[in-house]
C-alpha cells in the first residue's frame, strides 16, 4: 500500500535530520478523491486529511467521521471570509491564515463559538502575485496582529514556486516560525517532501503519491 511506503519514507528522512523519531506528521490531500480511495487509508489506521475546499470537505467527511473516529482536517485552500463559520465548524487546523480581514473575522466568530481551530499562517515565500499567502517581510507584522486578536497560531505553512528549487523556501519558512515562536512548519509535498522534512517540516501534505492521480 502507498501508505507504508509514504510512512517508511517520512521515518527514513526524518531519522537521516536527526529528528525524533514520530515528529513529522503525514497530512494525506484528500481534496477530489472519492471515498473508495480514501476508505482503505483510513482503514489502515491514518487519521490526519487535508482538503482544499470547504463545501467539498462539507459533502465528504461527515459521513467518513462517524464510521471512523479520531479524524483530524486540515484545510489547505484558500478560506474566503463568508465560509468561515462552516470552516471552523467543520476543520481541526486552518492553514491558510493569509490577511487581516480573514484574522477579524475568525476572531469575531471564536468569540461566538467559544473556540477555534488551530491556525497556521500561510506565507508567500516566492512573492508570487497570482498565490495567497502573506508575504515574508509582512510576516512577524501579521504574526503580532493575529496574536493580539487572541488567535491560536499554532505554526506557519508555505507552497514554494513550481519553477524554483524547493529548499530555500522550506528554509525562509523555518526562519519565519523560529522568530517568531511558531513551533509548526507546514511544507514539503509528494514531490519534496524529504528536502521539507531536513529543513524542519513537522507537516507534510501529501496527496498524489498516496492516492494517485485526482479524477
Amino acid at each position: 500500500m502507498a501508505l507504508a511506503d509514504i510512512t517508511r519514507r517520512i521515518d527514513a528522512a526524518t531519522n537521516a535530520a536527526g529528528r525524533t523519531p514520530g515528529s513529522v506528521r503525514l497530512v494525506a490531500i484528500s481534496k477530489q478523491q472519492p471515498a473508495d480511495r480514501i476508505i482503505p487509508v483510513l482503514n489502515a489506521g491514518h487519521r490526519i486529511f487535508g482538503e482544499n475546499k470547504v463545501q467539498e470537505a462539507a459533502a465528504k467527511w461527515p459521513a467518513l467521521r462517524d464510521r471512523f473516529s479520531g479524524v483530524q482536517l486540515h484545510l489547505i485552500g484558500p478560506l474566503q471570509t463568508n465560509k468561515a463559520r462552516q470552516a471552523m465548524a467543520l476543520f481541526d487546523v486552518i492553514q491558510t491564515l493569509d490577511r487581516p480581514r480573514l484574522a477579524n473575522t475568525l476572531a469575531r466568530i471564536a468569540q461566538d463559538l467559544g473556540t477555534c481551530p488551530d491556525l497556521m499562517v500561510q506565507v508567500n515565500t516566492g512573492s508570487e502575485p497570482q498565490k495567497a499567502g502573506v508575504l515574508p517581510g509582512d510576516a512577524d507584522g501579521f504574526i503580532a496582529e493575529c496574536r493580539a486578536l487572541d488567535l491560536p497560531l499554532r505554526g506557519v505553512m508555505c507552497i514554494p514556486p513550481e519553477t524554483e528549487p524547493p529548499t530555500p523556501h522550506f528554509a525562509l519558512l523555518a526562519a519565519i516560525g523560529a522568530q517568531n515562536g511558531l513551533p509548526a512548519l507546514s511544507m514539503g509535498m509528494s514531490a519534496d517532501f524529504e528536502a521539507a522534512i531536513a529543513a524542519g517540516a513537522t507537516h507534510v501534505r501529501i496527496g498524489s503519491a498516496l492516492f494517485g492521480a485526482r479524477e
